[in-house]
């Protein structure tokens, strides 16, 4: 039975033709990004800027939706619900009102006395502004860490101009990611940092396979030049890449629009990433190998060579002996 492929064998497309409009198309989404983080900023949630926890369990599965239209109506600012292991227990979040420790305890009571006696407040939680403002900090540090550490980490293993492109490749991806964000005024928060690094994993998985195969033909082919290598190499992973993009597209779509609020953030922002990091892969990571000094290409040693020389001077005269014996 013939199998479906959507790439065919054999395809020669210019990448590294069309390396021009890729840069143009990635210059432009990060001025917007800038522009927009410089002008709007994030919508940070309540994990950053403070707020109100409150575990509850309810005596059978709660219905998220009609608990969060009670808590709107009850004038208590922005509420998020996330469900919990067991359905039965909810994390209320609310934002923590001006006023101080008097507002924050108005507003607990507010919440109570809305839900009514039927749940169990099993935890009530103050987050400070300056608690938040350590979690933001501890996020920044912690995804700046992490695409660091993907750079040095393919430096090492390939050569040094791989680890500078996927480091630009990685960091071009998180910073679009963050300034979708910013300019539809998505709720950011730790859940959004989670899939930042995510994204930055599978952004570099997708961009090593590529890498990996312009190394190898670096060093079978010594005739072609660097352009033609890096479009080999690309038509060669295609197949590849849009399968796998495609097939972890579909999980995070279902996610994103199946999923509910809670998980609509960490959703949109692996969805874009994926769609990015594609293309940064082709467009960022390997166009910018060209404009760095060459790569060198390390021959691969033949078979032969690898093999000592004595040995077979030794098995001939083994054979000898037993043949006059």
């Amino acid at each position: 039975m013939r199998m479906l492929r959507l790439i065919p064998d054999g395809t020669r497309i210019d990448f590294v033709g069309f390396r021009r409009l890729g840069f143009i198309i990635s210059i432009a989404l990060i001025l917007i990004s800038v522009g927009s983080l410089s002008g709007r900023g994030l919508n940070l949630g309540i994990d950053f800027l403070g707020g109100i926890l409150i575990e509850v369990r309810a005596p059978e599965p709660v219905d998220l939706g009609a608990m969060r239209a009670t808590l709107d109506a009850a004038g208590v600012g922005e509420v998020t619900l996330q469900g919990m292991e067991r359905p039965t227990d909810v994390l209320i979040r609310a934002q923590l009102p001006e006023g101080g420790d008097a507002a924050a305890k108005s507003a607990v009571d507010t919440i109570r006395g809305t839900l009514g006696d039927t749940y169990d407040y099993r935890s009530v939680e103050l987050v400070g502004p300056t608690i938040g403002a350590e979690l933001l900090r501890k996020g920044i540090i912690g995804t700046v860490l992490a695409v660091l550490g993907i750079g040095l980490y393919v430096a090492f293993r390939f050569e040094w101009q791989f680890g500078v492109t996927a480091l630009i490749a990685t960091l071009h991806d998180v910073f679009v990611t963050v300034g979708l964000f910013s300019l539809f005024q998505i709720e950011f928060n730790t859940t959004t940092v989670a899939a930042l690094l995510t994204l930055a994993g599978y952004s570099v998985n997708d961009t090593v396979i590529v890498f990996d195969r312009i190394r190898e033909t670096l060093r079978k082919d010594k005739s072609a030049d660097l352009k033609t290598i890096i479009n080999r190499s690309i038509n060669a992973t295609l197949t590849r890449t849009v399968n796998t993009s495609l097939t972890t597209l579909l999980a995070c779509l279902a996610l994103l629009f199946l999923g509910g609020r809670t998980l609509f953030g960490f959703s949109l922002a692996l969805t874009w990433g994926i769609v990015t990091g594609t293309f940064s892969s082709v467009y960022v990571g390997a166009a910018v190998l060209l404009y760095l000094p060459p790569v060198r290409r390390v021959p691969v040693k033949a078979a032969a060579d690898l093999q000592p020389t004595a040995e077979p001077a030794r098995l001939d005269s083994r054979v000898s002996s037993s043949v006059q014996q």
